[in-house]
Order: C-alpha cells, then sequence, then structure tokens
C-alpha cells in the first residue's frame, strides 16, 4: 500500500497529463499522431502502434504497448502497476484498464492510499467498447472481451469472455482458418 500523492507521484502525473494533453491535441487539431511524445512517456512502445485521440493515462511510465496494435478512442489506463498490452491487441473505445486497489478502510482511502497489481492483456486480444479490465487480470491470448464486460479475474487463452463479472461462455477454435 502506498501514498498516491507523494511528490513523486504527483509530478509522474502531471507529466503524464501534459503529455496525453499534447499527444490527443495533436490529433484533434492537427491530425498529426506524434507517437514520439508517447514513446517518451511509456516504458515501452512497440513498432506500427495506432493510438487514437482522447487517450489518458495516470503514470505512462508503467506502460508496454506491443507492436500492430491500436487503442481506440477515450481509452484510459490507470497504471499505477505495469500494464502490458501485447502485440496485435485491439482495444475498443471508451475502454477502463485500472491496475488501482483501494482500501476498504475509509481512513486510509481518505489519506489516499492505495495498492495496486499488474495487468497482462496477451497477444492478439480484441477488447469491446466500454469494457473494464480490472487489477492483477491477464486476458490470455487471442481471447475476445464482450462490450461491457468487467474482467475481475483472468481470462484463459483462446475464450470468448462476457458479463459483469465477466465469464467465458465458449472457446475459440483455432484450427486451420485463414
Amino acid at each position: 500500500m502506498f501514498n498516491s500523492q507523494t511528490d513523486k507521484i504527483t509530478a509522474l502525473k502531471a507529466q503524464a497529463q501534459d503529455i496525453c494533453r499534447k499527444y490527443n491535441n495533436k490529433i484533434n487539431f492537427e491530425n498529426k499522431y506524434d507517437y514520439l511524445l508517447l514513446s517518451s512517456l511509456f516504458k515501452n512502445l512497440g513498432d506500427n502502434p495506432y493510438i487514437e485521440s482522447n487517450f489518458y493515462c495516470e503514470l505512462g511510465t508503467n506502460i508496454s504497448f506491443g507492436n500492430n496494435s491500436f487503442l481506440n478512442h477515450d481509452v484510459t489506463i490507470v497504471d499505477y502497476a505495469p500494464v502490458k498490452i501485447g502485440n496485435n491487441v485491439n482495444i475498443a473505445p471508451k475502454v477502463g484498464i485500472y491496475t488501482t486497489i483501494y482500501p476498504d478502510d475509509p481512513k486510509l482511502r481518505k489519506q489516499h492510499y492505495l495498492s495496486a497489481a499488474p495487468i497482462n492483456i496477451e497477444d492478439g486480444v480484441w477488447i469491446g467498447g466500454h469494457a473494464v479490465i480490472s487489477a492483477g487480470v491477464t486476458v490470455g491470448k487471442n481471447s475476445i472481451i464482450g462490450a461491457g464486460s468487467v474482467v475481475t479475474e483472468d481470462i484463459p487463452a483462446n475464450s470468448v469472455a462476457v458479463g459483469n463479472p465477466a465469464r467465458v461462455i465458449r472457446k475459440i477454435n483455432i484450427e486451420d482458418k485463414p
């Protein structure tokens, strides 16, 4: 558990907010995708990224973003712990990825204490609009998360999961399909 309003964290948040604002403004007002801005913020930015406008992250320094991956409009990543987004991942609009875990004790919450757990979104995942990915979760390779789902537990590879909380409704058959 840590205090989320230390001088160091406050400075990192201000830096991330500034870079996100500049990045989003370049897209919204100049139609330019300036990935150099995000590469200065993220822990790792893979080849051929595509990140739409109104992207927001809390710190940025804990985000690893894979090759050929896509974030649609209005994606928010609260990255107090590592967030790994694999290769060839597609994330729809208004998805929230939240590593934070708030304490039960209201006194600790009032004092801005929290803890965090990493999130791992493996290669080939597709996440539908308005989904929420919660702290400590791994979404397995090639899985699909339905729109509006709230993922609170690990999702195995090659699965379709939907609902609140998200539950696997079927496996994906990866036979010799084109």
